[in-house]
């Protein structure tokens, strides 16, 4: 799996999980229960991972979506 976003913004991370399901891309936000060390400070950003043969299209669909500033540098 590769990364494709970083961010600590939840509200984020639930819509690109909702345009990736409805695409039936799969993905796992890795780093999601790292709350419980950091102390919910938020520091610690979460990283949105999808299959390596699925990025191009994933990444397509975000940008569409109007989110290609979020989308991590290839």
């Amino acid at each position: 799996m590769i990364e494709i976003m970083r961010t600590n913004d939840i509200v984020l991370i639930s819509v690109v999980s909702s345009i990736l399901d409805e695409s039936h891309i799969a993905y796992f936000v890795a780093d999601q229960h790292m709350s419980v060390i950091e102390g919910s400070s938020g520091f610690l950003a979460r990283r949105i991972m999808v299959e390596r043969d699925a990025a191009s299209r994933a990444r397509r669909l975000l940008v569409d979506a109007g989110f290609g500033e979020e989308l991590r540098r290839v």
